[in-house]
């Protein structure tokens, strides 16, 4: 299969054809956490509480294995545009092998620091025993989910989006169709509560995973994934790592990030943990659809600049500006039209969803600014250029936002925890966009 479409084709048609699979299956992946978050919320208060608590750690472990894999489809991307077929294998191979690692060690090491996580958090025994039965279960599938991300990866790599689309919306299927049958047992399927939803959401990872495999079988990638590579090659690993532990950590400061909130949160009231708990699982659906965007961009930008295409690859990045911005526009006009029915799907407290309102509002002014700070992280890592990218990173998960929710919470009580969402994605815009301007291809 030839790949050189990335550096033919029109920029408009070329960045939808590859980003609007990706931007479907970003949706559909985020809601995962959604559908969740809906059934899980009809058992109670508490349960959603629960979901909150163990979001952050979660999001850790999907953090570590989408930022290597990340690694993986820009290192895969950068060889094939250079012609270097040998060394695009390697990554893959090699990428596999140590992606897996990276989940069997996550696994075992979040389940062992759960029980003390949360008691950090919560006094709550009945919150931290629906958290602990919901974490233990849905942890067990870190070696699947590894393994299903960097198949994810490699499909892009070769331009391949809508399998990576049928894949995840499959596993989707699954988990909808799961969720209230082994939740509140219907059918042949026992009532299993929290742990129903944890069971559900790894079934749906395993059938994207068969998925992935079965599409290898039929149909045979341009990459290969093969014992001859097994064996470690500095300068393909050194590539990976650099791009995969820069996008690792830009992924996971958001779990620092809620930790941090949720201790802020915690002295004002256990509901803003709630809040907070319930704007992410929204914010994720908003932000992993201009995500989607970039998904599909990064293996533009790595081929073309590989290839030596640089004003293509300037002419991609602004491409990607434009519909990111369009995708968070919609964000925030969602966030000001139907607030109250976004809230409201995840909690029935009048108090809880007028809060949750108010927090939204304001958290969107800042949203469509965002998209700055989102296109040049993911140009970046497209480009291979991994610390810049974490440097914009930094700047919107902890430099800024930690200090600015901490200082205009003790000025303007819980609404300057929101409000410090909003600052922050002004100021990294405009750090972002410097950084960008001078590590970017230019």
């Amino acid at each position: 299969m030839e790949q050189t479409f990335m550096k033919e084709k029109k920029i408009l048609p070329l960045v939808l054809s590859m980003s609007l699979p990706m931007v479907i299956s970003m949706a559909v992946n985020s809601l995962y956490n959604i559908v969740d978050s809906y059934f899980v919320a009809k058992l109670s208060e508490d349960a959603m509480t629960a979901l909150s608590l163990v979001y952050p750690v979660q999001n850790m472990i999907n953090a570590i294995a989408i930022g290597f894999a990340i690694g993986i489809n820009s290192s895969a991307a950068y060889y094939l545009g250079a012609g270097d077929q040998e060394r695009a294998d390697k990554a893959a191979t090699q990428g596999m092998v140590l992606n897996m690692l990276h989940g069997a060690v996550l696994m075992v090491i979040c389940i062992a620091v759960m029980p003390a996580f949360l008691r950090m958090f919560s006094t709550d025994e009945t919150v931290i025993r629906m958290a602990l039965e919901y974490s233990n279960r849905a942890f067990l599938f870190a070696v699947v989910i590894a393994m299903t991300l960097v198949y994810e990866k490699v499909f892009q790599a070769v331009g391949k989006m809508k399998v990576s689309m049928f894949s995840m919306m499959c596993g989707f299927a699954a988990n909808i169709i799961l969720d209230p049958l082994m939740i509140f047992g219907i059918g042949i399927f026992p009532a299993m509560g929290i742990a129903g939803a944890a069971y559900a959401t790894g079934i749906g990872q395993v059938l994207t995973l068969v998925v992935y495999l079965i599409f290898c079988k039929i149909d045979p990638l341009p990459l290969k994934i093969t014992r001859k590579y097994l064996r470690p090659q500095r300068d393909v690993a050194a590539r990976m790592y650099s791009v995969g532990l820069s996008a690792t950590l830009s992924l996971a400061l958001p779990s620092l990030l809620i930790s941090v909130l949720n201790g802020i949160l915690a002295g004002f009231s256990e509901k803003y943990v709630l809040v907070l708990g319930v704007y992410y699982k929204l914010q994720t659906f908003i932000y992993l659809t201009a995500n989607g965007i970039i998904q599909g961009i990064r293996p533009l930008m790595g081929y073309n600049y590989g290839a030596g295409e640089k004003e293509r690859v300037k002419q991609i990045f602004r491409t990607t500006l434009m519909l990111t911005a369009g995708v968070m526009a919609v964000g925030s006009a969602l966030s000001w039209l139907i607030p109250n029915y976004l809230i409201g799907l995840f909690t029935a407290n009048p108090q809880t969803i007028q809060s949750g309102v108010t927090a939204l509002h304001i958290i969107s002014l800042g949203f469509v600014v965002s998209a700055v700070s989102v296109s040049c992280c993911g140009a970046l890592e497209g480009l291979g250029k991994g610390k810049p990218s974490l440097y914009i990173s930094l700047f919107r998960y902890v430099i800024v936002i930690m200090p600015a929710a901490f200082l205009f919470s003790r000025l303007m009580g819980v609404n300057g925890v929101w409000a410090a969402f909003c600052f922050t994605e002004f100021v990294t815009a405009g750090a972002g966009y410097l950084i960008y301007r001078k590590y970017g291809a230019y």
